[in-house]
């Protein structure tokens, strides 16, 4: 793909190169890291490609090694990286974790990225008429955090114009990011978006908001708006004219349609990317137009795949595989069990 080539999802967002520890412990005693690359929206851009779709994405990296790295990893999986900037002036952001999964006390994140090239990010080093054309343009809470031009850029691209693609807004909140009214923009700009992913978690958190109906009426305009409730699956509400997102004005005051989509039980070998992944496959499967339960369904199966690798990156299943089990009955989808290998081979899927 081409940068004259419209994608199907265009993706922006700060990545950075990951340092993934060795072995698990604090980070204090890990004694040696391999070298990854992490980051919201490249990741989504990513599995994207790896799925078959023309994905592009948009960031500033520095004039440095590990951002000839970051381009050409990304660039490895078939996204389209010629609408990343070089920065002469600022570096690439990198960061360090630990093997725990996230949720728990003990996982430990150091960032060095404040004052990355990718905070440089602003309406004028990231013009909407720059952007390349794409029929998706996804994002997320973490760009906006990253500076006030970051912001900017956000609130630019998220206002209603004419010829402005769907916009997929994962709320991805990080308090340790924001200093300031980070839930107020949260909620604001994911008003403005046509798609929401968000947890019950960080809606809670951010918004004071408890249940998946509370976190609907909070998000009245979005089109479609997927509520992920960890063990529990997700619960989408969708207001689509002929089953796609359409334009704001006809999804505003008609009836949601609710659908709820469990969790698959997968075998976890690292916890990590289990959210872009999901994001990916439920964009995937709307790109196709399928309905919003084999959306829903995709995304889980996404999600296991990355689940079910060390990494937060991985290839996804054929899609002919997928397809299979996103139509499966309710009963048949609820004894599936995904564990290491399952993407490549049917006799790796189990049932309970």
């Amino acid at each position: 793909m081409s940068g004259t080539t419209p994608a199907d999802v265009v993706c922006l967002g700060e990545s950075m190169v990951t340092f993934l520890p060795s072995r698990p412990g604090r980070l204090a005693d890990v004694p040696s890291f391999d070298r990854g690359i992490g980051g919201a929206e490249s990741n989504v851009a990513c599995a994207l490609a790896a799925a078959g779709h023309r994905a592009a994405w948009v960031s500033r990296v520095g004039a440095d090694g590990f951002g000839d790295h970051l381009v050409e990893a990304v660039a490895a999986y078939g996204v389209d990286t010629s609408f990343v900037r070089r920065d002469p002036a600022r570096p690439t952001g990198i960061y360090f974790r630990t093997a725990t999964d996230r949720a728990t006390d003990v996982h430990e994140v150091a960032y060095y990225r404040a004052g990355s090239a990718a905070s440089a990010m602003s309406p004028s080093t990231v013009p909407c008429d720059g952007l390349p054309a794409g029929r998706i343009l996804h994002v997320s809470g973490i760009t906006a955090a990253l500076s006030a031009d970051c912001l900017a850029l956000l609130h630019e691209l998220t206002a209603p114009r004419v010829g402005r693609p769907l916009i997929s807004f994962d709320v991805n909140h990080r308090p340790g990011l924001w200093r300031g009214e980070s839930p107020a923009v949260l909620l604001e700009l994911a008003r403005r978006a046509d798609v929401v992913f968000v947890g019950e978690d960080e809606a809670e958190e951010a918004w004071g908001v408890v249940g998946a109906a509370a976190i609907r009426e909070a998000l009245p305009e979005p089109g479609v708006v997927v509520v992920k409730r960890g063990a529990d699956g997700v619960t989408v509400f969708s207001r689509e004219p002929g089953g796609r997102p359409g334009p704001r004005a006809s999804n505003a005051g008609g009836a949601d349609e609710v659908t709820h989509a469990p969790a698959l039980r997968v075998d976890v070998v690292a916890p990590v990317g289990a959210g872009d992944a999901f994001a990916a496959g439920f964009l995937s499967a709307t790109l196709r137009g399928l309905p919003v339960r084999d959306r829903a369904r995709h995304g889980h199966l996404m999600a296991a795949a990355v689940l079910t690798v060390p990494g937060d990156l991985t290839a996804p299943p054929a899609r002919e595989h997928a397809d299979r089990l996103a139509a499966l009955d309710d009963d048949a989808w609820g004894r599936l069990r995904l564990g290491p290998g399952w993407t490549g081979d049917d006799t790796e899927v189990r049932t309970t």
